[in-house]
This record gives structure tokens, C-alpha cells and sequence, in this order.
């Protein structure tokens, strides 16, 4: 990614299947884990390989708003030119079991603290 070239599946199962294994071995812990996960199937593979209770955040918000964010972060592996490659990949979650849906068109506390309201609402 940070050559602009983007991530195909086959590049993305190996670590997805470690991820899975990272979080079925915390389990008792309350473990957080940030990946893309853009599509269903990628979903699925860590619930399946993390074995247990899995929920997902998703970050919403708009292209420019997410152009901006990258373009902002200095250092990080990968550029604004492959937004769109992702957003192409993306299967909206929004709607699906274990994922609350959190807009990003705020400030960082209060995107952390949506994000923990609406977990705490679909594991209650």
C-alpha cells in the first residue's frame, strides 16, 4: 500500500486469519483491533477465526472528509490515491449483525464515545 498499489485478497486472508487468531487468544481481555475489513467475506473470516463474541465499529463519513483525515496524517503507510480503491472495495456494513455504525463528522472523544455507547446498547 504505501507503493499506491492496493491490497488484493489474497494479499489480505493470511492477515485477516492472524488477526482472528490474535483475538480469539484475548478473548477474556476486551481486546480492540483496528483493520479495514472492507468487505462481508473479510468480516465473516474474523468472526469465524476469532471464535467468540466479535463486534465491528464502523467508521463512516463521507470521501472528502476521509481525503482529508489521510491527507492530514503524516508518515502513515497509505496515501490519499488509494481512497478510492477502498471505498470501490467497501460493502457498507451498516445494518449487519455485531456492527454499530459511528459518524466520523466529529471530534476524536466524541467518535470514541459513540462508538462505546452503541457497543454497549448491541451487547446489553
Amino acid at each position: 500500500m504505501s507503493a499506491g498499489i492496493p491490497l488484493e485478497d489474497g494479499d489480505r486472508w493470511p492477515w485477516l486469519d492472524l488477526v482472528g487468531a490474535e483475538l480469539a487468544r484475548a478473548q477474556t481481555a476486551g481486546v480492540v483491533v483496528t483493520c479495514s475489513a472492507l468487505k462481508k467475506v473479510y468480516r465473516d473470516r474474523l468472526r469465524a477465526t476469532a471464535g467468540g463474541q466479535l463486534a465491528f465499529v464502523f467508521l463512516n463519513g463521507s470521501e472528502a472528509l476521509l481525503a482529508r483525515r489521510i491527507g492530514a496524517r503524516a508518515g502513515h503507510f497509505m496515501p490519499t490515491s488509494l481512497l478510492q480503491s477502498q471505498l470501490l472495495t467497501l460493502e457498507d456494513p451498516t445494518g449487519e449483525a455485531g456492527v454499530v455504525t459511528v459518524d466520523i463528522d466529529n471530534v476524536p472523544d466524541a467518535i470514541a464515545d459513540n462508538a462505546l455507547a452503541g457497543l454497549k446498547a448491541a451487547f446489553a
